[in-house]
């Protein structure tokens, strides 16, 4: 599986942005696909999750200002990002076929390059 993110980019506090992810390869044998982030000198953290059928998962951090969605075939999913923080700021990575818990970013199977999302004050 191959996952290309973009929609990255500079935003103020307050705005939005929606990140997409395209998957290919063997795209349609995908159950789960997940949204990281990762701050400089920080640990990557769990953004959310998103089932092949349409089950949604969040981290705290994010619940109530982001929205996974996806397409029917889950080929393509979508990080809508509302109230951005500039705590928000960070490198978004979309991630594919965890083997155990969806929050944990060691089981993921299949990773796309990471798309830079900056929230200035």
């Amino acid at each position: 599986v191959q996952l290309q993110a973009s929609g990255g980019g500079l935003v103020q506090a307050g705005g939005s942005l929606r990140l997409s992810c395209a998957a290919s390869g063997r795209a349609s044998s995908t159950n789960i696909m997940g949204w990281f982030r990762q701050a400089p000198g920080k640990e990557r953290e769990f953004v959310g999750a998103i089932s092949r059928w349409s089950t949604t998962y969040y981290g705290d951090s994010v619940k109530g200002r982001f929205t996974i969605s996806g397409d029917n075939a889950k080929t393509t999913v979508y990080l809508q990002m509302n109230s951005l923080k500039p705590g928000d700021t960070a490198v978004y990575y979309c991630a594919a076929d965890p083997s155990g818990r969806l929050s944990r970013s060691s089981d993921y199977a299949y990773w796309g390059q990471g798309t830079q999302v900056t929230v200035s004050s």
